[in-house]
């Protein structure tokens, strides 16, 4: 109990044991056609804000075109694997994520060489600016994306999933074991995503990039070159959007340039916040987060069959909760464990 206690404080236990009853209440109240497809989302939700917080979490890169690369991965797949695309290729999902993966990071690097010089705050208006340009090519270029009219993706592995149903449920009206198929697959890179940027948290390269949030001027007179450091870290965060966009490409089967609005990367910088900015769990809780906050609403909403607007109470809720984590725990609920660098973790260590 002692070793557990080590490494985890009462916390994390809390919010550990948290999320397991909610993922068991889960289970007991909605069909497992529902939860299972749920989870699979909150892992593409969890890929985005792992990749902004590699952004702002590590590097201070205040990125507001979140949505904009979550857009060229999910559009790589439309365009490199859709029957129909005017490409006319029709690859399958490697080839597909393969893609995605060079796209964005091209487009980081392209993107990255003019913004990363220049102040925090007119880089946040160059990206919100770079978003907006990749919503309105996908919005009105039809000849590549469809428009308005969306494109449809083939699913992914439907081998799978149908032998999965043939087994364990013959006679289901819905096909279950279609979302276990996204929630495996989306899983297993979230878990390796993981180990590798708990890896990079703990490795010279990822001090150098948060000695850089904290303190530009101190990096450079270490003799560090900031603006390549920035540029790794905006690319490598870049690219775990795009593949949050692969994976929820292949979830909905369907891709609409309505996905990319501006809404979509305030969620995504909700959920850091509130996990805590530069912590790798407190990514995964506020993808979570961000999930259940999508979806209980609607469903308290229909249950209780209140005449409401389901988008404001969101917001509604997204508010409360920011107000409540800057207000009594402005570090966020899982912040990084003490290290020399961070005000916040000094002051803490002094503490203690």
């Amino acid at each position: 109990m002692d070793a557990v206690s080590a490494r985890f404080d009462r916390t994390e236990i809390g919010v550990i044991i948290g999320v397991l009853l909610a993922m068991g209440a889960a289970l007991l109240i909605f069909e497992l056609s529902f939860v299972l497809p749920t989870l699979a989302v909150a892992g593409m939700w969890i890929l985005l804000a792992l990749g902004l917080n590699v952004q702002w979490g590590y590097a201070g890169l205040i990125n507001f075109s979140v949505a904009a690369f979550w857009g060229i991965g999910m559009y790589s797949v439309a365009l490199l694997s859709a029957p129909g695309s005017p490409l006319g290729f029709e690859f399958g999902p490697g080839v597909a994520l393969l893609g995605a993966i060079v796209v964005s990071a091209l487009t980081a690097l392209i993107i990255g060489i003019p913004t990363l010089r220049l102040r925090a705050d007119y880089l946040a208006i160059a990206s919100i600016g770079f978003a907006e340009i990749i919503r309105e090519v996908v919005s009105n270029e039809r000849w590549l994306t469809a428009g308005t009219q969306g494109v449809s993706i083939p699913a992914l592995l439907p081998e799978l999933a149908t032998t999965l149903d043939a087994l364990f449920a013959p006679d289901a009206p819905a096909f279950p074991y279609r979302g276990l198929v996204d929630l495996l697959l989306v899983a297993i890179v979230v878990f390796a995503v993981y180990l590798l940027l708990r890896r990079v948290h703990l490795s010279p390269w990822g001090r150098v990039l948060r000695t850089i949030r904290s303190d530009e001027d101190l990096a450079k007179a270490l003799g560090k070159d900031t603006y390549w450091l920035k540029m790794q870290a905006f690319v490598l965060g870049s690219i775990l959007m795009a593949v949050a966009g692969f994976f929820y490409a292949y979830q909905f089967r369907f891709v609409l340039p309505e996905t990319l609005e501006p809404i979509n990367t305030f969620y995504v910088w909700v959920a850091v916040i509130l996990g805590g900015t530069g912590s790798n769990r407190g990514a995964i809780l506020g993808g979570l987060t961000i999930v259940a906050i999508r979806v209980l609403p609607s469903f308290f909403i229909d249950f209780l069959s209140l005449d409401v607007n389901v988008g404001a109470v969101r917001l509604l809720i997204v508010g409360l909760l920011i107000i409540g984590i800057i207000r009594f725990r402005s570090q966020g609920i899982l912040p990084p464990r003490s290290e020399l660098i961070w005000p916040a973790a000094r002051d803490r260590g002094e503490k203690q």
